[in-house]
């Protein structure tokens, strides 16, 4: 009887995960690589005549030249500057003239570049992103304006801004240990500034050949047609030798680090606190952004009813993970909360709060109703950045370049719903410790100056 039993309850157990698989939207994905290394990714997706691209190179922050920091932010600014065969300009009105948009972004891990289109514009989209995998118009004076650029661009939204980004920028500096995760890659004005077309050059011949791409297209396209358009503009442009990535890889910290800052722009304090992540592709991953997300996942988040609307310590609650996603990383990230909080508050208080709501957790873990509302959630936001074609084409390309296999874009889902309570406990309690943390406490000058001011007045005799 006891065997009876156990046979029909793993019979209805596989039944019941095998309906939740095929109720499962899977996202469509054919892939090829071509001869020189490329790959290529098409979702056909026929409900719109438009196609997302996304071209996303395995070269960020991390491997940019040492002593050459926003190196590869700059470089990607260079990427729209024109070829011998398109010069400046061409680009942009090509894309816009078909009725389409473009960007680009540089990350950790990767840069990217996306268009989105009528589908009537892919021929040439496909023609100017090859134009420029193959060469750069390299000269001196588009250098100069575009390290111009990106200068102005740090003046506006770092140095002008009130907390100019540290809870990105300076709390991995803060956090980390080695140089490739630490440093600023937005850039100092000084690297930028020496910068040299030599190190232009060095750069697209290392980093920017056909096999460390990733090409990507959804929307209304066939497969078969979308690899054959990817063979006539890519195919005859040559592999090249990527340089071999220097050993970036850290382990979680063993000592609490703490860092004061002033800023003279700011009229509230505010806090950033990060914790070190676990590796991308561990069995922590799908804890961790479950665990994130009930933390500090909006107004509904434990952090956020504690911190904001409970005790009232802090204005607002945010988080993020570095500078991409709890998915799209390749090396050492955190998982940093920031908050405003109010200056009759104190950062220390805010930390204690916090660690009071992890502390929950790891004693009591979560019970299945709101583990079951963060996971919807979650799964929601995941579906909802795949919605549109230019998002697909972007998350396909990126899965691919950072896991090696796109199709860990139907994988993702099934890991968020295989999360139980004990992995969230064992994730809050591995990484979410005091000894893990690192907190910048970001102070408006005046607060700062005022104890300054009234300590120098009683030492005087």
């Amino acid at each position: 009887m006891r065997k009876h039993s156990l046979i029909a309850l793993f019979a209805g157990l596989a039944l019941s995960l095998a309906a939740q698989a095929a109720d499962r939207w899977q996202v469509p994905v054919a892939s090829k690589k071509l001869a020189n290394g490329l790959t290529v990714l098409v979702s056909p997706d026929h409900s719109s005549p438009t196609v997302g691209v996304s071209v996303v190179y395995h070269v960020g922050m991390r491997l940019e030249p040492k002593n050459r920091t926003g190196f590869a932010h700059l470089f990607e600014h260079l990427m729209f500057q024109g070829t011998p065969n398109a010069p400046k300009g061409v680009f942009d009105k090509v894309i816009t003239g078909g009725g389409g948009n473009n960007n680009g972004s540089t990350r950790p891990d990767f840069t990217n570049y996306i268009e989105t289109a009528p589908v009537s514009a892919l021929e040439s989209i496909l023609w100017l992103e090859a134009d420029r995998m193959k060469t750069l118009d390299f000269n001196p004076a588009t250098l100069k304006n575009q390290q111009d650029v990106v200068k102005e661009e740090i003046r506006v939204n770092v140095q002008n801004q009130p907390y100019g980004g540290f809870m990105w920028i300076d709390i991995g500096g803060l956090a980390f240990d080695k140089w490739e995760n630490n440093h600023d890659g937005y850039g100092s004005f000084k690297d930028l500034e020496n910068a040299s077309l030599d190190d232009v050059r060095a750069f697209h011949r290392d980093y920017y050949g056909p096999n460390n791409a990733v090409l990507s297209i959804a929307g209304d396209i066939t497969p078969a047609k979308a690899f054959a358009l990817a063979e006539k503009y890519f195919a005859a442009i040559p592999k090249r030798p990527t340089p071999a990535p220097s050993n970036f890889s850290e382990g979680l910290n063993s000592a609490e680090r703490r860092l004061v800052q002033s800023d003279k722009l700011a009229q509230m304090p505010a806090i950033a606190a990060a914790w070190k992540m676990p590796e991308r592709g561990s069995k922590d991953q799908p804890a961790m952004a479950v665990l994130g997300e009930l933390l500090a996942g909006g107004d509904a988040s434990r952090f956020y009813q504690s911190l904001v609307k409970g005790r009232e310590l802090a204005l607002n609650l945010e988080s993020l993970y570095g500078l991409t996603s709890i998915w799209e990383y390749d090396g050492p990230t955190i998982f940093t909360v920031f908050a405003l909080y109010k200056p009759d508050s104190s950062a220390d208080a805010l930390l204690s709060a916090m660690d009071e709501e992890i502390a929950k957790v790891v004693k009591d873990g979560v019970d299945e109703a709101t583990l079951k509302r963060v996971k919807t959630r979650l799964l929601a936001d995941w579906y909802n950045g795949l919605e549109s074609f230019l998002s697909r084409a972007d998350t396909l390309a990126k899965l691919q370049t950072l896991w090696g296999d796109a199709q860990v874009v139907n994988k993702i889902p099934g890991w968020i719903e295989g999360v139980k309570s004990a992995d969230v406990q064992r994730a809050a309690k591995t990484y979410l410790t005091a000894a893990n943390r690192s907190v910048i406490d970001r102070k408006p000058a005046a607060m700062l100056a005022a104890p300054a001011a009234a300590a120098a007045s009683a030492a005087q005799p």
